[in-house]
C-alpha cells in the first residue's frame, strides 16, 4: 500500500466516516490539511469566526443526529472554539473538532500561535487527543468519532501538529474500536425495568420528566407509546422539546423556572417521577431540597455518572433510552395505573393556570411574533435560538411537534449560539424551513456569520427580537435588584440590523407595528435566500411563569 501523509490520512478518515460538511477557518499549521481538503469532495464552510465553526458543527449535529465536524488552526483559532465546545459538552452534542498545532518538537516553547489545547479543552470535552505519531492517526480519528457519538455523546478534540500532518506512513483505517475503560452500556437490566414497571402500576400520581437524552436516543416513538399505553402525563426540559407532541392531551409542556404551572405542580405533587434522559438541572428542579418531596424517583440514563448525581434515585436504570423505554412499555402495555383522579386534578390546573400574555395594545410582544411563526409554519420548522427571554418564550409559544426541532443552548446558556447553529442545522436539513429566533444582544455576538450565510446562500430566516436590552438580565434587575439596570441597556445604540444584513448580502426587513407581523413572517418565509427580520418589540416585558432562584418548583410568580 502506498504511503500517505498525515494530512491525506486525516481527510481520508473523514471521508470514511461519511463527513458531509466541515466548518472552519484555515491558518498556518493546518494548511497542509486544508491543501488536501481542497480536492476531497467534502464541503467546506468558511466561517468568519472560529466560535461560529464550533456552533455550526453543533447545530448540524443536533438537527441531524450525525457528528458535526469543525477544523481550525492553532493558538487563537483553537481557543476561539472553546465556548462552542463547552456548549456542546453541556448539552451532549456529538462534535469532532480538529485543531492545528505547532510541530511536536516545539510544543511547550511558546512558539508562534501555540496554545495548550489539551489543557484548555479537557474540562469542556468528552475526550481529547494530541497526535504525536502519524502511525497513530487513523486509530485516533476512528476513536474520536466513536467516543463523540456513543454513550452520552459529546465533543472530542484532535490536536494535530503540523509535522505529523507532513509525516508519511501506510494507511489502514480500523474497522473496530477497542478502548480500554470505555464500554458504553448496551445491556438492558430487566430486573430494574420490572421494578420500574411495578412502581408505575402502584402509583396514583405518576409523572414523566423527559430530557434531551431521549431526543439523542431517537426515542420519540417509544416515549409516545409509553404515554399512550399508561396515560401518564409528560413534561419535558427545554432540550427535550419535540420528543412528545405538545398538542397531545397528556402533554404538560416544559417544566422548570419558566415552565408551566401545571407541569411544575404535577412534578411537585407526584408520587412517582420517571426521569428519562434528563439530568435534574437546577433550572428544572428549583430548590433541590424541596424538589418532588413525595415522589419515588426512577431515572433512566445512558450515563451512570448522571444517576443520583444531584437527586437521590430510588430505581436507577442505566442504558440507551430507546430500548429501555421499549422494554419498559412491554411490562405495562396491557395495564394502566389507576390515575383518573390525578388526571382530573391536572386538567383543573391546566384550566386555572394556562400560559398567557397581555396581547392588548399596539406594541409588538415577542410572544405574539413567536406564536404567529408557529402558526404559519404549522409548528414544523427547525427552530434555533440564542439565550434569554426570546429563548424561553420560544420554548413556551412555538408548540414543538417533532424531535430535533428545538436547537438551543440549554446547559451553558450561550448567547450567540442561535444564529451559527441555525446555519449548521439548515445545511444538515436543506429541504426544511430553519428559523433562528434571536435577541438583539445574543445576535450581535455572532452576527459576523451573516457573511457566511450570504456566501453559501444558506436560507435561514432570522427573527431578531430587539427590545433594546439584555432582556433576561433586565428582568432579574427589575424583580430582584430594585430596577438598577446596570449594564443591561443596549439601546439607543443598537445597530440598524436591516442595513447590516444588506451590507453582508442578506435581505432584511423591519417590523415595527403589530399589523406588520404576519405579512413580515410570510415575506421572510417566501424569500429564497437568507433573511433578517428586525422586530422592534416591547422593551419592558417579563417571562412568566417564573420560579425565582432558590425557591421550590411550585412557588411560582406570574403576571398580575
Amino acid at each position: 500500500m502506498a504511503e500517505m501523509t498525515g494530512a491525506q490520512i486525516m481527510i481520508e478518515c473523514l471521508k470514511q466516516e461519511g463527513v458531509e460538511y466541515i466548518f472552519g477557518l484555515p491558518g498556518g499549521v493546518i494548511l497542509p490539511t486544508f491543501d488536501v481538503l481542497y480536492d476531497s469532495g467534502i464541503k467546506f464552510i468558511l466561517v468568519r469566526h472560529e466560535q461560529g465553526a464550533s456552533h455550526m458543527a453543533d447545530g448540524y449535529a443536533r438537527a441531524t443526529g450525525k457528528t458535526g465536524v469543525c477544523m481550525v488552526t492553532s493558538g487563537p483559532g483553537a481557543t476561539n472554539t472553546v465556548t462552542g465546545l463547552a456548549t456542546a459538552y453541556m448539552d451532549s452534542a456529538p462534535v469532532v473538532c480538529i485543531t492545528g498545532q505547532v510541530a511536536t518538537h516545539v510544543i511547550g516553547s511558546d512558539a508562534f500561535q501555540e496554545a495548550d489545547v489539551m489543557g484548555i479543552t479537557r474540562p469542556v470535552t468528552k475526550h481529547n487527543f494530541l497526535v504525536r505519531d502519524v502511525n497513530d492517526l487513523s486509530r485516533i480519528i476512528r476513536e474520536a468519532f466513536y467516543i463523540a457519538s456513543t454513550g452520552r455523546p459529546g465533543p472530542v478534540v484532535i490536536d494535530f501538529p503540523v509535522d505529523v500532518s507532513r509525516a508519511k506512513t501506510e494507511f489502514h483505517y480500523p474497522k473496530h474500536v477497542e478502548i480500554r475503560g470505555y464500554h458504553p452500556g448496551t445491556r438492558i437490566d430487566l430486573k430494574q425495568i420490572k421494578k420500574a414497571a411495578a412502581a408505575i402500576m402502584k402509583s396514583k400520581r405518576p409523572c414523566l420528566y423527559v430530557g434531551g437524552g431521549a431526543v439523542g436516543s431517537g426515542a420519540q416513538k417509544e416515549i409516545v407509546e409509553l404515554v399512550e399505553r399508561t396515560g401518564i402525563p409528560i413534561t419535558t426540559t427545554v432540550l427535550g422539546l419535540g420528543v412528545f407532541p405538545e398538542d397531545h392531551p397528556a402533554s404538560l409542556r416544559m417544566l422548570g423556572m419558566h415552565g408551566t404551572h401545571y407541569a411544575n405542580y404535577s412534578v411537585q405533587n407526584s408520587d412517582l417521577l420517571i426521569a428519562v434522559g434528563a439530568r435534574f438541572d437546577d433550572r428544572v428542579t428549583g430548590n433541590i431540597k424541596k424538589f418532588a418531596p413525595h415522589a419515588q424517583i426512577i431515572h433512566i440514563d445512558i450515563d451512570p455518572a448522571s444517576i443520583s448525581k444531584t437527586v437521590l434515585v430510588h430505581i436507577p436504570i442505566v442504558g440507551d433510552i430507546k430500548p429501555v423505554v421499549r422494554e419498559l412499555t412491554k411490562y405495562v402495555k396491557n395495564k394502566r395505573p389507576k390515575i383518573k383522579a390525578w388526571l382530573a386534578q391536572i386538567e383543573e390546573w391546566k384550566k386555572k393556570h394556562p400560559l398567557k400574555y397581555d396581547a392588548s395594545g399596539e406594541t409588538i410582544k415577542q410572544q405574539y411574533v413567536i406564536d404567529q411563526i408557529g402558526e404559519i409554519t404549522h409548528h414544523k420548522a427547525v427552530v434555533a435560538t440564542g439565550v434569554g427571554q426570546h429563548q424561553m418564550w420560544t420554548a413556551q409559544w412555538y408548540k414543538f411537534s417533532s424531535p430535533r426541532s428545538m436547537i438551543t443552548s440549554g446547559g451553558l446558556g450561550t448567547m450567540g449560539y442561535g444564529f451559527p447553529a441555525s446555519i449548521g442545522a439548515q445545511l444538515g436539513r436543506p429541504n426544511e424551513t430553519v428559523i433562528c429566533i434571536d435577541g438583539d444582544g445574543s445576535f450581535q455576538m455572532t452576527m459576523c456569520e451573516l457573511v457566511t450565510a450570504a456566501h453559501y446562500n444558506v436560507p435561514v430566516k432570522v427573527f431578531i427580537m430587539d427590545n433594546g436590552h439584555h432582556g433576561m438580565v433586565r428582568q432579574w434587575q427589575e424583580l430582584f435588584y430594585n430596577r438598577r439596570y446596570s449594564g443591561s441597556k443596549l439601546g439607543p445604540s443598537n445597530p440598524d440590523f436591516v442595513k447590516i444584513a444588506e451590507g453582508c448580502g442578506v435581505w432584511g426587513l423591519r417590523i415595527t407595528k403589530k399589523d406588520e407581523v404576519i405579512p413580515g413572517i410570510q415575506k421572510a418565509l417566501a424569500h429564497k435566500g437568507p433573511t433578517v427580520v428586525h422586530c422592534v418589540v416591547a422593551q419592558e416585558d417579563n417571562v412568566y411563569p417564573m420560579v425565582p432562584s432558590g425557591h421550590a418548583l411550585d412557588q411560582i410568580m406570574d403576571m398580575a
